[in-house]
């Protein structure tokens, strides 16, 4: 048995079958898409800027609120399949999504096909939405030629750059261009260390040889002067040569401003930087690349798995998945103590978040929250009342901003 028997079990290819219309969209494009990923993933430095925003989105932490389904979160904690742990999971989650603008999430079910056992990112050369006794199902098509259907509301669909398409994300024939660029220059630097490097002299025979003896005097010529042999680094010819001479090879340099413009090109498109890509960012640069990239991709997450495994009654009452992140790891440490201090005397951080963000292993006992002696509800001073605090706070207020009386003594008038 394959995966993907494992993944569909033995009815999915009837099922593939059974589906044999498509779906009608608002749009007049066809539901469907196509894993055409180009050249995109095979780039350097695009492969870069994906690695880096999937690094970070692979250390997310899954977290199951309310009471149903509550089997699922440690599946979601730690091994979401028996293929994968949670941090591969998401990490190709993050790729394919950003590899091809849409990314396929199946549910793994018992025997029953009614208790969900695991989640599976699918990366399918072709999905179609069809339909079936009027509701929609996603049919996937494999690069094996294999085929399988789900019901289309059991089924998890992340995409981005989403327009055209009502279920899809539009691929990125946006970054064509650049991509070309990147391909060209590469091309282009490799052809010119080659010929550079090909031919460091050249010679004049003096008289006129059939092609045979040209190519013996030159390996003949090369073997005694231009090899390792020859120790002395002098070279010596005859009368046979008018002229040597050493041809001045320079060194092919990709122009700074054409390969600025093009790294802009793609950090811009996928909402990196050199100091992401290098991980030498400041906690003022993990902010604004975890707002900008990692959260939405969370956000978006979070929605589609809590539609996928609860109802619409169980998300009434509160159930849901989220997968959040502990951004003042990256901190300074003053940033992390400022924090620490100021929520944990508030009662608002627990000793188990303080060794969160400080990456410590949470302490022994239960989690217990604090606040500081000298911080004192005032309604149980005795003598004092929420009324009478408030009388008094008022009171000083207006002593505070009412106008300075003129205490000027008039001068008489002459």
């Amino acid at each position: 048995m394959g995966l993907f028997d494992k993944l569909f079990g033995g009815k999915a290819a009837t099922d593939a079958d059974r589906v044999t219309s498509y779906f009608r969209a608002l749009t007049a494009y066809t539901p469907s898409f196509m894993s055409r990923t180009g050249g995109l993933y095979e780039m350097e430095l695009t492969r870069s800027a994906i690695h880096a925003f999937a690094s970070h989105v692979s250390k997310l932490k899954p977290e199951v609120s309310g009471a149903a389904k509550s089997s699922l979160a440690p599946l979601l904690q730690y091994q979401p399949n028996k293929f994968m742990d949670t941090s591969k999971f998401l990490y190709r989650l993050a790729t394919i999504l950003s590899v091809t603008t849409t990314a396929f999430i199946v549910p793994l079910t018992d025997a029953t096909d009614s208790v969900i056992t695991g989640f599976y990112p699918l990366l399918p050369g072709r999905a179609e939405i069809m339909e079936f006794a009027g509701e929609p199902w996603l049919r996937y098509t494999f690069a094996n030629g294999q085929r399988a259907a789900i019901e289309f509301t059991r089924v998890g669909i992340l995409t981005t750059h989403q327009y055209r398409d009502d279920f899809f994300g539009d691929g990125h024939d946006a970054l064509s261009p650049t991509l070309d660029l990147l391909d060209v220059q590469r091309q282009a630097m490799t052809e010119a260390v080659t010929s550079s490097a090909a031919i460091r002299f050249f010679a004049r025979l003096a008289g006129t040889l059939r092609p045979e003896d040209i190519k013996a005097e030159r390996d003949r010529f090369t073997l005694d002067n231009l090899s390792a042999d020859n120790k002395s680094g002098v070279m010596m010819f005859d009368a046979k040569y008018a002229d040597v001479k050493q041809i001045d090879s320079k060194q092919f340099v990709i122009d700074a401003d054409q390969m600025k413009l093009i790294k802009d090109n793609v950090f811009g498109y996928f909402g990196a930087n050199d100091a992401i890509l290098t991980n030498s960012y400041d906690e003022n640069g993990w902010n604004a690349f975890y707002e900008g990239k990692v959260e939405p991709f969370a956000l978006q997450l979070g929605l589609v798995m809590t539609n996928m495994v609860y109802t619409a009654r169980e998300r009434s009452f509160g159930n849901q998945v989220m997968f959040s992140s502990n951004r003042l790891q990256y901190a300074s440490n003053t940033s992390k103590l400022a924090v620490t201090t100021q929520l944990m005397d508030r009662g608002l951080l627990s000793n188990y978040g303080a060794a969160d963000i400080w990456n410590l292993p949470q302490p022994d006992g239960p989690e217990r929250w604090v606040i500081r002696g000298e911080y004192i509800d005032i309604s149980n001073l005795p003598g004092h009342t929420v009324d009478q605090a408030k009388a008094a706070a008022a009171a000083a207020l207006a002593a505070a901003t009412a106008p300075v009386p003129d205490t000027t003594i008039p001068q008489a008038t002459p």
